[in-house]
């Protein structure tokens, strides 16, 4: 990696600054063979260089019509809402209301629930098409990227980032303006994979996270540094999820097409309950949510 590229992903650390960046290696996880840098003071993955957002999430990348797609949710809203609500049921033993926002909200289902549920819903969304279609519901959507959105500071009770956090660019900016936009005593979720965890250890460069949207890749142990550097003093890591797997299996029913699609249910039973598990004080899933409180 060159001097020039070493400085940039440098000057966005949330951490001291004080990185070591060299390059890992290039993934092997499809065809996209990323260039995967880490630093050797504190273990931080980044892919660098990297894409420009907006030639990333396009209409097909909402749709489910590119090769490192999101899921088109309107068409299993229906089912994904037992793990909104069984989330929200959670969420809400710390913060059961006030201003809730979903940063990456696409069409607006979280938010819908949400609002049912008593809170007052906001989203950021990169996506111009996708972000116009929660419009429609009546949210508030910040359309574009969350730091140059402008949003009140000590506003948000609850803010949810879920599979989102490792999109963002520069970490050290977006973790600064999250501690900014939440009220003292508000929660921040976040869910990402757990780079410290044995699947992503053992995978190594085949690791199915390589992805190209995904510009920087965390584990518990960084995010709670992170956080604890600008005010989170309680954190919890949540292993594999942070709701029940009678939830996980109601949502899943949203991809069968035959009674024989229930056959998944074993094998989404048996990861769930291996992803509660560790070894050697690291744990065997990647999967993690991690929730902490400002101060």
């Amino acid at each position: 990696m060159d001097l020039s590229s070493e400085k940039v992903i440098q000057s966005e650390c949330p951490l001291e600054g004080n990185c070591k960046w060299e390059s890992l290696y290039t993934s092997d996880f499809g065809d996209f063979n990323l260039p995967i840098q880490v630093c050797k003071t504190c273990g931080f993955q980044a892919q660098f260089p990297r894409p420009e957002p907006e030639s990333l999430y396009t209409e097909e990348y909402y749709t489910g019509n590119q090769n490192f797609t999101y899921k088109d949710e309107r068409i299993t809203e229906k089912f994904d809402r037992y793990v909104w609500f069984s989330r929200l049921k959670n969420i809400s033993k710390f913060r059961s209301d006030g201003n809730f926002l979903d940063i990456g909200c696409s069409f607006g289902g979280l938010l819908q629930c949400a609002k049912e549920k008593g809170y007052v819903p906001y989203g950021v969304e990169i996506s111009p098409y996708s972000a116009k279609q929660a419009e429609t519901r009546g949210f508030k959507v910040w359309q574009g990227q969350f730091l140059d959105a402008d949003i009140p500071e000590n506003f948000f009770d609850v803010i949810t980032l879920i599979e989102v956090i490792e999109h963002l660019e520069n970490p050290k900016k977006v973790f600064d303006k999250l501690s900014k936009v939440l009220k003292p005593g508000g929660l921040l979720l976040i869910q990402t994979a757990n780079f410290d965890a044995w699947q992503a250890i053992n995978s190594g460069n085949k690791y199915h996270y390589y992805l190209p949207g995904h510009v920087y890749y965390y584990s518990a142990n960084l995010l709670r540094k992170i956080l604890a550097r600008r005010g989170f003093e309680r954190q919890i890591t949540y292993l594999g999820v942070d709701f029940p797997l009678l939830a996980k299996l109601l949502k899943s029913r949203g991809s069968f097409s035959s009674w024989k699609d229930y056959l998944k249910w074993f094998r989404i039973g048996f990861y769930h309950f291996k992803s509660k598990l560790s070894k050697k004080g690291k744990p065997l899933t990647s999967s993690m949510v991690h929730y902490a409180i400002k101060k």
